[in-house]
């Protein structure tokens, strides 16, 4: 609709030139850069966190199941010791020595300095571990020592007696055997041996002169057990000795170097400088 007459008309806007236009689509185009910009940093910040919340579970969930397989076998021995022997204390020993002895059997196996003896040695461990602990469990030392002490010593309290009688043998006989084993290096091996072998045989004979019981007995008799095993790997490997030898073998990469050195040396008889006038 045309203006009324006399009306002056709006001034048109002037064009707008070149260079405005090219800074308007520049700000246009950063302001586009930066709202996309800002919302990566969004959508990065929330997925941060959900890998933050998600390694936290998993951190949590693996800590879990390391304290169970701590805790299944502790608890383990805990129960049997207190199920089979009477006390939790029996549970803690032989849950410690058990696995003592299979960390020395591994070390053995590791440098391979033990051979086929870990499980003849394991058998024999057995062996002696079931016959300490029926001899023990079933009284059989006390009854010994008993008989033994009515004879030698009737004047004693029949009370004590046995013990007594068990200290007093033991004690000698470990002596005579202590003081034999450190007579060859003389001096001080010689009163070391003779005092070491009595304390011994007096605390064996303390231990074997008591009734313990078929419980305690047992439990004596598993502990002997795993302290025999390693006991007897040790002497063996101690016997044999290491074969340093056969541990270069292992751990010396002999056919690689011998090779490089043959490459080496064919090279050399191959190349001008390398050949002999």
């Amino acid at each position: 609709m045309d203006p009324p007459t006399g009306e002056p008309s709006p001034p048109e806007e002037p064009p707008r030139r070149l260079r405005d236009q090219l800074l308007a689509v520049r700000a246009a185009v950063e302001r586009l850069v930066r709202a996309h910009i800002d919302l990566a940093r969004t959508e990065l910040g929330e997925i941060a966190e959900q890998i933050g919340r998600l390694a936290a579970l998993l951190a949590l969930s693996l800590g879990c199941l390391l304290v169970v397989g701590m805790f299944l076998p502790i608890g383990l021995f805990l129960f049997l010791g207190e199920w089979l022997f009477g006390s939790i204390g029996w549970g803690v020993l032989h849950g410690s020595l058990l696995l003592l002895a299979v960390a020395i059997q591994a070390a053995f196996m590791a440098i391979g300095i033990a051979g086929g003896r870990v499980a003849r040695d394991l058998g024999l461990a057995v062996v002696v571990g079931v016959v300490v602990g029926l001899v023990l469990g079933l009284d059989l030392t006390n009854r010994g020592w008993t008989e033994l002490g009515l004879r030698l010593l009737p004047g004693l309290d029949p009370s004590t007696r046995p013990l007594i009688t068990a200290v007093l043998a033991l004690a000698i006989v470990g002596g005579f055997v202590g003081l034999a084993a450190g007579w060859p290096r003389g001096g001080g091996a010689t009163a070391g041996g003779l005092l070491g072998g009595a304390a011994a045989g007096a605390l064996i004979g303390a231990l074997t002169a008591i009734a313990l019981g078929p419980r305690v007995g047992a439990g004596v008799g598993v502990t002997t057990g795993l302290i025999t095993w390693p006991v007897l790997t040790a002497i063996a490997v101690a016997r044999q000795g290491i074969d340093v030898e056969a541990l270069k073998v292992r751990f010396y990469p002999s056919a690689t170097i011998e090779t490089a050195k043959e490459t080496i040396e064919w090279l050399r008889e191959r190349m001008p400088l390398g050949r002999k006038p």
